[in-house]
């Protein structure tokens, strides 16, 4: 299986980097997280690690050349003998927009992780023929490791968005243009229109924001791709801390992306969320630990064996802890990671899964919630809070998803794991 090895983005505003020295050379063998080359911006120089075993091959970019960010420079392959050369780095698209597009700077898909390929545009903060500053922020972006706001990077005005909140745009492709002058007809497209269709869209000559401000439900308001809920990174924080659920939202009508102001709608919908949930009892059980032990067993986890995934060890324990063990979510600062842990196997073999989780964590260890009591939900709902030097574990579900002798079993061996977890290692 081969990896690609991209050039990364160190800044927001950066569109290549300078490839200062390789630090493997071509067919050596390299462990994940060896340095394989440094990178030069404007801002930093840093050294690139391996995120995979295996041998370095298909170099095609040479020390001191100036590569595009996201451009293929070289493969992690399974052989040594694998010389076929890696796809050729494309020119950087920075100042170069399409001919039917306004003059001016592209704003590119930042690179937030080594893996990425795509990131999710969220929404815009912005709309097209706006003035923007060169720290104002233009766009959220989501991908499955973390939320981040996108700057504009320049003074100038916004004259194109060439994507819609909800859609992928694949790493270093044209996001928008900023223009030096008003734009006389400011253009928005979508990702699948920019790609295929070459006639602009000009919007009116004072652009309408996208509907945002009466923020009335709609009768249906499709979600995005996956059931993802599109949110500011601000808004899922204060959410996760109070103990609301977003999804409320989207199934009540109201359009995405949410932002803080959402929070007073969603505060104000009805206690009843469904039929289904009416006249349901909730089970909620309730456990206290002295001590937290989660914090130390983790170092020594990454330290001795490598494993610097903590949400991966976290859910590892939790599906240890439960009856029938399953895909456990855990729910961090407004970030969700989904991990299995195949029957019979270690915590280092816990991995990131698609599937639905039978089980959602919510580790709210780093928020000053102190307890929480949010009644039945479609999935059983482990949430970790702090109480002193230990942690408040309290399970909430309903009879129909677990019965009791299984609740008390879960949350019993699972608030032994955190306090003891070396104790406990299967």
């Amino acid at each position: 299986m081969q990896r690609d090895v991209t050039m990364p983005q160190l800044g927001m505003a950066q569109d290549a980097g300078k490839i200062v020295s390789w630090l493997k050379a071509p067919g050596d063998a390299v462990a994940k997280g060896d340095a394989l080359f440094e990178v030069e911006t404007d801002k930093a120089t840093m050294e690139v690690e391996a995120q995979a075993a295996g041998f370095l091959t298909g170099v095609s970019a040479s020390e001191g050349e100036d590569v595009p960010v996201g451009a293929v420079i070289a493969r992690i392959s399974d052989s040594a003998e694998d010389d076929t050369p890696a796809q050729t780095a494309a020119a950087p698209a920075a100042e170069a927009p399409a001919d039917d597009l306004p003059d001016g700077h592209s704003v590119t898909m930042p690179q937030l992780g080594m893996a990425q390929d795509t990131g999710l545009l969220v929404g815009w903060l912005k709309s097209p023929g706006d003035a923007v500053a060169a720290t104002d922020v233009l766009f959220e972006v989501e991908t499955d490791k973390s939320t981040m706001e996108v700057e504009a990077g320049r003074d100038g005005y916004l004259a194109a968005t060439l994507a819609q909140a909800g859609e992928e745009v694949p790493v270093g492709g044209p996001v928008a243009v900023i223009s030096e002058a008003a734009p006389a007809n400011p253009v928005a497209r979508s990702v699948a229109k920019a790609a295929a269709a070459p006639a602009a869209e000009p919007v009116p000559t004072r652009p309408q924001p996208t509907p945002e401000p009466s923020r009335t439900a709609q009768p249906a308001a499709p979600q995005p791709a996956g059931g993802r809920i599109l949110a500011s990174p601000k808004a899922r924080r204060l959410a996760l801390e109070q103990g609301l659920d977003l999804a409320r939202l989207a199934k009540a009508g109201y359009p995405q992306p949410y932002h803080v102001r959402d929070l007073d709608t969603l505060r104000s919908l009805p206690a009843a969320a469904s039929a289904a949930e009416v006249g349901t009892a909730s089970r909620r059980l309730v456990a206290e630990v002295p001590e937290d032990g989660l914090p130390g067993f983790t170092a020594w986890a990454a330290g001795v064996h490598g494993l610097s995934d903590a949400d991966a060890i976290l859910a590892a324990l939790a599906a240890c802890s439960m009856p029938v063990p399953g895909p456990v979510s855990v729910e961090r600062q407004g970030q969700t990671k989904t991990y299995a842990l195949p029957a019979g196997r270690g915590l280092s073999d816990a991995m990131e899964t698609d599937d639905a989780p039978a089980l959602i964590l919510r580790d709210l260890r780093g928020s000053r919630l102190t307890s929480v009591e949010m009644g039945g939900e479609a999935t059983p709902a482990l949430t970790l809070t702090p109480k002193g030097d230990g942690l408040t574990l309290t399970l909430e579900c309903a009879p129909s998803e677990m019965d009791a002798t299984d609740a008390i079993q879960l949350l019993s061996d699972f608030a032994g794991r955190v306090e003891q977890p070396l104790r406990h290692l299967l």
